[in-house]
């Protein structure tokens, strides 16, 4: 194995890899030296559900590019027969499989973010369940195998944020906490075996749907730190992605089984850093600027909304109950803040 290419040898399979953390992660395996199946349903000619142009096809070839293995195939993660295809294919081609990671999404136009639970349609409930949720079980479910028959491998779930919090909508909420759970109760159920299971979220990603959001490229991302002093914590995907070929790459990974993981946490574990050698700490700066919104009297407009979005992650975290008793106060809510309360 080379001293470089930690993963030389191993097979990764990133379910999700056409864009986002997804890619960030498919090209940090094929870095690390692990041949990477991507898989995901954009390809050329057959466009995103959510008008992106990113396809599976363009992650390989940067792969490739970069002087990686990586093999693209369209699949539909919520239909079982596709996926239990592939992987007899990973088991005819390759004989192993190492790394899966399910980094499915693509629902954000399916979440209307305004509606609380009274008020939303449920008409494309199961669809967004099956697409989010669902997807993950089933691909899990004939990974596995490969991986408890050599008795080793590790499974990631990608999450949004570390905390163990409110995530803003009620179904959003409901689906990133369960893959929470889910990679819990994996790793419970992998515990006699070599296979470790865990969760992993990216920080304030720079996806390529938030670099067009904020008018900016990866060249000059910083110029849209005046439209958002948080961006300046920002990473690219890429961090998410060398946190996945970390884990992959620990021989004592099983210590982390069904645990929740912040990949710029791994980076000062691991002493890795994003492609432009930074190590951002987004939750660091968000906190720093609740303390003084914690302080003004009273919070209103943008201050108010981030304010609250932070009460809402953090304040079942005991380690910052001070801080969202602050900002429970500050915001006017009253007897709240202390960890144990009601949102």
């Amino acid at each position: 194995m080379k001293a470089d290419l930690p993963l030389t040898g191993q097979v990764a399979w990133v379910a999700g890899a056409t864009r986002g953390a997804g890619r960030g992660i498919a090209r940090a395996l094929g870095e690390a030296g692990a041949l990477v199946y991507c898989t995901g349903r954009s390809v050329a000619g057959s466009p995103s559900s959510i008008n992106r142009p990113e396809t599976i096809g363009e992650t390989a070839a940067l792969i490739e590019q970069a002087g990686g293995r990586a093999i693209a195939i369209q699949v539909d993660h919520t239909c079982e027969d596709e996926v239990a295809k592939l992987a007899a294919r990973i088991r005819d081609e390759s004989g192993r499989l190492d790394v899966l990671v399910n980094s499915i999404w693509g629902a954000d136009t399916m979440v209307d973010w305004p509606k609380r639970f009274w008020e939303i349609d449920l008409a494309n409930v199961r669809a967004y369940l099956d697409q989010t949720l669902v997807s993950h079980l089933i691909t899990s479910r004939h990974a596995a195998p490969l991986m408890i028959e050599a008795n080793r491998g590790l499974i990631v779930e990608v999450i949004d944020g570390h905390f163990n919090g409110y995530r803003g909508h009620v179904l959003y909420d409901m689906v990133k906490a369960s893959l929470a759970r889910s990679a819990y109760a994996m790793a419970m159920e992998l515990m006699r075996t070599g296979v470790t299971a865990l969760a992993l979220s990216p920080g304030f990603l720079r996806s390529e749907a938030v670099l067009e959001h904020f008018g900016v490229s990866e060249a000059n991302w910083r110029g849209a730190i005046a439209k958002d002093l948080y961006f300046v914590e920002s990473e690219t995907p890429f961090l998410v992605g060398r946190a996945v070929a970390a884990l992959a790459a620990d021989p004592n990974v099983k210590t982390k089984a069904g645990l929740v993981y912040f990949a710029s946490d791994l980076a000062r574990e691991y002493d890795f850093s994003d492609v432009d050698g930074r190590v951002p700490d987004f939750p660091r700066l968000l906190d720093a600027k609740m303390e003084e919104a914690a302080k003004m009297s009273p919070l209103e407009g943008e201050a108010r909304f981030v304010a609250w979005a932070r009460y809402c992650q953090i304040h079942k975290d005991p380690a910052r109950n001070e801080l969202a008793r602050k900002l429970a106060a500050a915001l006017g809510l009253d007897g709240l803040g202390e960890g144990t309360g009601p949102i």
